[in-house]
This record gives structure tokens, sequence and C-alpha cells, in this order.
């Protein structure tokens, strides 16, 4: 897939990702306000600062798009890990304000003088719900399309959002049970679900700012192909290191030293082809040769 094609599915993403957000957020605000029940009014804003995540979403990907220039003669790519990392913090923020405004709420008690909220706001957590949950599955897959770890980190914040939601719908049907104490008991486990998300994103945005090896599974796929070119007697050596949502290879092959230079300029030739069409988020493959006869 093209860098131009990879653009325009991510800026499509995200726009829908845009819309959404604000029908949800105005429709929820209202029902919010209609129904008296904060939590909906919370989770309105909530939605409403999805926006400022996808917009990060957004700039990330277009600048990572960018041709390698004098500056960057390795290209940019690494600029979307710095935007999923950013979105990390973003998710981080939000759960450990949802969990410390549960805490908070449940020492005090306060959560005994709540009103009663009315059956809207139940009604608009359950289209919450559903709407983000769906928001979830379109980012999450049009992310792993692309390979894109910042449009992956967006889909997390809407995964956050409806397990937000979730925490909203339980308050409000414990409230109006009768236990409103319920609420301030979801938002705390929900806290531990973001901020687990939090973590795991911005460990994954770390690995590809600091040259990360790629997998070990991978490492093996790579060797094998190589070994499986004609020509190519050994591996000697053989380093990935992740680069934004892309991977350069540098390996180092044995061939028969007795061989010409133009011979084995073309077995290298063949591994570097053969590496970057099998692997494509292969952004250059380096390849050494080794005489094995001297």
């Amino acid at each position: 897939m093209d860098i131009k094609e990879t653009q325009r599915i991510a800026m499509k993403t995200s726009v829908v990702s845009i819309i959404g957000n604000l029908l949800l957020s105005v429709f929820k605000l209202i029902a919010g306000l209609v129904a008296s029940s904060s939590a909906m009014v919370s989770d309105a804003v909530h939605s409403a600062s999805d926006v400022f995540s996808t917009v990060i979403v957004m700039i990330g990907v277009k600048v990572s798009s960018k041709e390698a220039d004098d500056d960057h003669p390795y290209g940019h790519e690494r600029f979307e890990a710095i935007a999923s990392g950013l979105l990390s913090m973003v998710l981080a923020v939000i759960g450990f304000e949802i969990g410390r405004k549960g805490v908070v709420t449940l020492v005090s008690g306060e959560y005994e003088s709540l009103s009663v909220p009315g059956v809207l706001a139940l009604v608009a957590a359950i289209v919450s719900i559903i709407g983000k949950e769906a928001m979830f599955w379109y980012t999450r897959a049009n992310a792993k399309k692309i390979r894109s770890t910042a449009l992956m980190a967006d889909a997390w914040h809407h995964r956050s959002d409806a397990l937000s939601s979730v925490g909203a719908l339980i308050g409000i049907a414990f409230a109006m049970c009768g236990w409103p104490v319920m609420d301030s008991v979801a938002s705390i486990v929900i806290c531990l679900f973001i901020l687990k998300a939090a973590v795991d994103i911005y460990k994954e945005s770390l690995n590809r700012l600091v040259d990360k090896s790629a997998d070990p599974e991978l490492m093996d796929s790579i060797r094998t192909e190589i070994l499986s070119v004609e020509g190519v007697e050994g591996v000697d050596d053989l380093k990935t290191r992740l680069f934004g949502n892309r991977m350069f290879v540098d390996v180092e092959i044995a061939v028969n030293g007795t061989l010409t230079l133009e011979s084995s300029h073309d077995i290298a030739e063949a591994v570097h082809l053969r590496i970057e069409e099998v692997f494509p988020d292969t952004k250059h493959c380096m390849v050494h040769v080794n005489p094995t006869e001297r």
C-alpha cells in the first residue's frame, strides 16, 4: 500500500471519528441536562475531548507520511510513534481523573446527595457504548490495515470512552435503583482498564523510538526467507530496528568467495528485493556480502 493510500485511509477514519464524537457529545450533553445526570454530562465532555486526540493522530499521520528530505534522510515515520505516545498520555490523564473522582466521591460520601437521573440518561449511556465500541472496531481495523500505531492508539481512546460510558450506565442504573455508590466503584474499576491501555500504548510507541528489534518470530521468518535465495550459503548476522510503523533490516550474508563481484552483487540485490517484497513493513534492507572462501 503506497503512502497516499495510507494517508487517505487514516484521514477518512479520523474524520469519521471527529464527526461521531461531536454527535455523541451533543446528544449526551442534552440527555445529561434534561435527565439531571452529572455522570452523563461528564461523559459528554469526555467524548468532546476525543476530538483533540484525533487531531493529534491526523497531524502525526500527515507528518510521518512526508517523503525523506535533506534534514530527515531516513524519513519521518517516527513522528507517528510520537503522536501515539502523546495519545497514551491523554488516555492516562483521563483514566486517572475518572479514578480520582470515583475515590473522592466514595470517601466523602457525596453520592448520597446526588439527584436521581431520568431514563433519558440511561438511553444516552447505552447509545454511547454502542457508538464508541463501533468506532473502536472501525478505527482498529483501519489501523491494522495501514499498520498505524497512532491510529491504533486512537482506537483505544474510543474504547476508553466506551468504558467511561459503561461506568456512567452502571452509576445511572444503580442511582435509579437507590444505590448511587456503585457509580464511584465502577469509575475506579474503569480507571484501571484505561491506565493499562495507556501503559501498553506508551511502551509500544517508545519501542518504535529507541530502535527496538522486531519480534523473534519475525526475525526467524526473515532469516528463513534470506536462506531461500539462490546463492546464499549462510546468514552471518541479522539485525532489525523498528522505525515508527516501519522496519529497517541489516543483514550479512555468506556467498561463495570464488564468485565475481557482479555475481555477489546480484545475490545481495536478490536478498534486498525479496525481503522488501515479502515483508511490506520493511522500509529498507541493507545487505553486506561475506565470502565463504578466501
